[in-house]
């Protein structure tokens, strides 16, 4: 039987004793939601209803995300919310943004489902805001599935954490520019401020300035 723990202010509940069968019965109740988000880890679930502040800060990071690539020439596809799981290791998520890149996109370009079960691959790069509530519970799911990169932004600053491997066990640690974007120097105090304007500026001059700034990036 699952037990309820708590609620936080953004809409969080986490539910503990929660079987794999009941976990994939709520996500297959409405295939076509955006929220709630569901992250299961072995029995733990954590359910997310974002606040407005959360999801305008996801915009803004997913918008960069794609206009960076775009510019510096990076071919790049966006898999949104898409429900990533696998129930080998009894872990699932919906994060917040994801993306593919290089050889992974042709893995999946054209599909209409991903299926980490049936050997797709996970996304490269997850983006995690978590204004309310710290995201080092999440970072085990997404390091256990073999996301390469999570950018986590906590309502003030964008960190970027790389997958490391040691002695069989996989952990996040701080790097200070996205692997994705190379061979650009992409930092995380450089994209805390254009994600900072995105969130007070008018799109379209957000999007000529970051424009502006890929190509002075590709530029050097």
């Amino acid at each position: 039987m699952a037990e309820a723990l708590k609620s936080p202010p953004e809409g969080r509940v986490t539910l503990r004793n929660v079987g794999w069968e009941i976990y994939e019965r709520l996500l297959e109740e409405d295939p076509g939601r955006s929220v709630p988000r569901f992250f299961y880890d072995r029995g733990v679930l954590e359910i997310v209803s974002p606040s407005f502040e959360h999801e305008a800060i996801a915009d803004v990071i997913a918008s960069l995300v794609v206009e960076l690539a775009v510019e510096l020439g990076i071919d790049v596809a966006p898999a949104r919310s898409t429900t990533f799981k696998r129930e080998d290791l009894s872990r699932g998520f919906e994060p917040d943004a994801s993306f593919y890149f290089s050889e992974k996109i042709t893995q999946v370009r054209g599909k209409r489902r991903i299926s980490l079960d049936a050997g797709d691959p996970p996304p490269d790069l997850v983006v995690e805001v978590d204004i309310t509530s710290p995201s080092a519970s999440k970072l085990p799911i997404y390091a256990r599935l073999g996301v390469a990169e999570v950018w986590r932004h906590d309502g003030d600053r964008l960190t970027i954490l790389g997958l490391r491997r040691d002695d069989e066990a996989e952990h996040y640690a701080e790097i200070t520019e996205s692997a994705f974007l190379a061979p650009a120097r992409v930092s995380g105090e450089s994209l805390t401020r254009f994600i900072e304007e995105g969130l007070t500026s008018g799109r379209p001059g957000w999007t000529r300035s970051v424009r502006e700034w890929a190509r002075e990036l590709h530029g050097e």
